[in-house]
Order: structure tokens, then C-alpha cells, then sequence
């Protein structure tokens, strides 16, 4: 595969140079060496990307339903032949563990297996009619052209999130990975698609900045769904846009992911989870726990467990296979970082661990006697960091968690699971676990956010309910009567 053949725009089936003047370097997070450079999509070949999306489309249209479940099930062959190789780009161009890929690659071939079968569910419905002799009928056809806006902490995954499951259900996909993951969220998935024999131009990867095409990704008339995962800030900006242009905004947003752990937990168990729900690719994950809830009775020890179970977690180069944290995506994440953890210490939070900052090398850094009013604690820390918050009751505790603009994902430890089903019920969020970690994402159960998380559902069902529309379309087999 190689890189050489991934650092070109994958426009209408062709692998080009982008049109406009500016190139942009793909760095290394871990030594700065450059992966390769990209000449930048321009407006041009946006408008390029999305006409090619829509003729390709309706040539896809034509293609037998069990023909691509095929296409897309090669998709995945193509994967697990070349595992290796896609290792090495996660581990090079993001700063991925052996272990934050492994992960990810199991993720995007059940992703891929499930739109799989969408070819095969593009089902209808037939109605009754309040008027005699006439039939409703309901057609499930695709929207059309879906634009993809991916991030790039889980790129690999979170663009084939939306990419595989629309073409599955018969769009077209122009696809704008994240500066800082090109290949691994973009021209990667172009390659696994072509090779699996997708028509030229039904999938386009257009690798650009916001400087040079301003809005114009969203603003196109053709795409009818703008999918987008990153930032609230950014998700709110895009989601006014599209609704402004008529096009539906799916969004996956950022989270502030409340861990609880009650008095009856197993604190080991909960301490080795919780471990995982934060420090998992360093942290960069919109379902990472940002706060640990506490129950008082138990709150020291599991700060002295947990203090020791940190410890243990291995920071350094991400080719290494024992290496737990890796280096954050890029310089910004990491000054963000330093001034949160700087900003929460002078608001009162004690630092139980206070890992040191060089370059985008984050150490585990944990505050404790977080008060819910901290900046630490209503901001998404997007890192190695983590704040343990303690409680007295479980009213107090839901109060505690409900205490964010946002609601992704969020976790429950208890020995009484019905105990934690019924405080998951009041904990304001798309997605929460018991007995497990924050981090979650199955194919065909729904994944969304509430508030400031995001809108819409993804996987399986609601995947497919997305990326198409319902046409009514009826029949009179009789003659209606007017009257006039």
C-alpha cells in the first residue's frame, strides 16, 4: 500500500494533486518526520468531489443489492490483509499505541460488516388510504450525497462510521478528513474502497484546510447530509450551516463523561476501568471519562488504587508494543492541556499526580478534590488528565454528573446492578454503561449524544434510517371523486 500511493486527493476515482497552491506536510506526532506532503484541495476540487459523488451515484443506483454487500464485504478482506500496514500509519500518523489500533481496526470491520447488510434492508412499507381504492406506498431510497467531516483522534473509525453505512445505503460520499489525519481518516478508506470495486467517484477523499475552502464543503447544493464528528464549538458552526443550506446535520460532539463509582462497587475492578475509560490513546476519545465520581465512604481508597494503578501506565514511543500513552495529536492539545491542569490547580483541585508536559508528551496527571464548578471539571479534557470528584449520596451524585453542557457517554460501578440501571435512567446522557468502562461503540446499537453532544444516532437501525429518506409514492387504482 505505502504512503506514497495515500498522499494524493481521491477525486472522481483518480488520485491527484490537489488545484490549489498549498501544500500541507502530514507530521509524525511522536519525532515530527513527515509522513508525506499533500498538495490542498481547493474550492474547485471540492465542487470536482461532489459532482463526481452524484453521477457515481446513480450508477451505484443500477448495481445489484447482493453485488454491493459483496463490494463491501471486500472492503473488509482488504483490511485484514493488510493489518499490518494500517498499524504502522495509526502508530506513525497519529500517535497510536499497537494497542489503540488493534482496537480501532476491530472497530471498522464490524462497522463495515454491518453497512453490509444495508443493500439487503432498503425495505418499504404499504399503507392504507383514507380514500377508497387507493394504495400508500413507502419507498426507502438513499438521500443522495453525504459530506463527511471526520476528526483525528479514532479517524479510521469515526470516518468509516459514516462512510461505510452511506454507501451502504446507496449515496454517494465526499469525505474531509482532519489535517492531522489525512490518511488514516481519509485517502486510507479511499484506497480500501477502491480496491473493493466501488464505482469511480462514488467515494472521495478530498484532504484540505478551512482557510482555503471556507464553507464551501458544507455550502455545496449537492450533499443532502452533512455528517460531522469534532468539536462542540466547531459541530454547533456546521450544524447552523447545513440547517441554513437545507442539508440534515448528523453531529457527534464533544464529552465531560461522568465515572460513578457507588459504595457497594468492586473498587479494583472500577479502578482498572476507569484507568482504561481515561488514559485509552492518551485520552483522546469523546467517550473518555473526565470525571470519576467517588462515593465519600470509599473515596480514599480508590484514590490510593487508582494513584497506584497509574503508576504502572507506560508513556513513550507508540511503536513500541508496551507503551500504554503516546503523544497527544499535536502542539495545541498540548498547551490546551497545560493550561487546564494550570487553571485547576489555582481554583483549589490538589494534584494526587502530576505528570510532566514536553512537547505533545503528556504524562497522567490526576486532580483530586475537584469541585464541580471548576474549570477542570465542566471543560472536555481532551488528554491525560483526570479529575476524581467525591459524593455523599447518590442524588449527589446524579446532581454531580448531570453538571455539564454536554451528554455522551458516562459509566456506573455498583454490585447491585438494578441499582445502576435506575441511576443510569437520571444521568442526562445518549449512552451509559454499568459495570464497564465509558468507552463504547457496538455496530448495531444506537450511538449519540444529548445536549451539547451531538444530534441524531448512528449504527445499525439508525444508521441506515440516516443515510436514507421515505418517498411516498401512491396509487389510485380507481377514480377519485371531487368536489368540484
Amino acid at each position: 500500500m505505502g504512503y506514497s500511493n495515500l498522499g494524493k486527493q481521491f477525486i472522481g476515482g483518480v488520485w491527484r494533486d490537489g488545484k490549489s497552491e498549498k501544500q500541507m506536510p502530514n507530521i509524525n506526532p511522536y519525532n515530527d518526520e513527515v509522513i508525506t506532503t499533500f498538495q490542498i484541495a481547493s474550492v474547485a476540487d471540492i465542487d470536482d468531489a461532489y459532482q463526481a459523488a452524484y453521477k457515481a451515484k446513480l450508477e451505484w443506483d443500477k448495481v445489484n443489492p447482493y453485488k454491493k454487500r459483496d463490494i463491501l464485504e471486500k472492503a473488509v478482506t482488504y483490511i485484514e490483509a493488510n493489518e499490518e500496514e494500517i498499524t504502522s500509519i495509526i502508530v506513525q500518523e497519529l500517535g497510536g499505541t499497537h494497542l489503540k489500533a488493534a482496537f480501532e481496526i476491530g472497530l471498522v470491520k464490524n462497522m463495515i460488516k454491518e453497512a453490509a447488510t444495508f443493500p439487503l434492508r432498503m425495505e418499504g412499507k404499504i399503507l392504507p388510504s383514507t380514500e377508497d381504492g387507493k394504495e400508500n406506498r413507502l419507498y426507502r431510497i438513499p438521500a443522495g450525497v453525504v459530506g463527511v467531516i471526520s476528526p483525528f483522534n479514532f479517524p479510521f473509525f469515526l470516518s468509516m462510521k459514516s462512510v461505510a453505512p452511506a454507501l451502504g445505503a446507496g449515496n454517494g460520499v465526499v469525505l474531509k478528513p482532519h489535517e492531522d489525519s489525512p490518511i488514516t481518516g481519509g485517502t486510507l478508506i479511499g484506497k480500501i474502497f477502491e480496491e473493493a470495486g466501488i464505482p469511480k467517484g462514488l467515494l472521495n477523499v478530498v484532504v484540505t484546510d478551512i482557510k482555503e475552502i471556507g464553507d464551501a464543503f458544507v455550502e455545496h447544493p449537492i450533499p443532502r447530509i452533512i455528517s460531522f464528528t469534532g468539536s462542540t464549538k466547531v459541530g454547533s458552526y456546521i450544524g447552523q450551516l447545513a440547517v441554513k443550506n437545507y442539508k440534515k446535520p448528523l453531529l457527534e460532539l464533544g464529552g465531560n463523561s461522568a465515572f460513578i463509582v457507588l459504595e457497594d462497587a468492586d473498587i479494583d475492578y472500577a479502578v482498572q476501568a476507569a484507568t482504561f475509560s481515561r488514559f485509552t490513546h492518551q485520552g483522546q476519545i469523546c467517550m473518555s471519562a473526565n470525571r470519576i465520581l467517588v462515593q465519600k465512604t470509599i473515596y480514599q481508597e480508590f484514590v490510593d488504587k487508582y494513584k497506584e494503578k497509574i503508576s504502572t501506565l507506560t508513556t513513550g514511543d507508540p511503536s513500541d508494543p508496551q507503551t500504554i500513552i503516546g503523544p497527544v495529536i499535536n502542539d495545541r492539545q498540548a498547551e490546551t492541556l497545560r493550561e487546564l491542569i494550570a487553571k485547576g490547580i489555582e481554583q483549589g483541585a490538589v494534584p494526587l499526580v502530576h505528570g510532566n508536559i514536553k512537547g505533545r508528551m503528556v504524562e497522567p496527571t490526576v486532580l483530586i478534590d475537584v469541585k464541580p464548578d471548576m474549570v477542570v471539571a465542566q471543560e472536555e479534557l481532551f488528554g491525560p488528565v483526570v479529575c476524581i470528584m467525591p459524593f455523599e449520596t447518590e442524588e449527589e451524585g446524579i446532581d454531580i454528573a448531570n453538571d455539564t453542557r454536554f451528554g455522551l457517554s458516562g459509566a456506573i460501578h455498583t454490585s447491585n446492578l438494578e441499582r445502576g440501571v435506575e441511576m443510569a435512567k437520571k444521568v442526562q446522557t445518549g449512552m451509559i454503561h454499568v459495570n464497564d468502562v465509558t468507552i463504547n461503540d457496538e455496530p448495531i446499537v444506537a450511538f449519540g449524544g444529548e445536549k451539547q453532544s451531538g444530534l441524531g444516532r448512528l449504527n445499525g437501525e439508525w444508521s441506515l434510517d440516516e443515510f436514507t429518506t421515505m418517498k411516498w409514492i401512491s396509487v389510485n387504482y380507481g377514480q377519485r371523486k371531487f368536489p368540484y
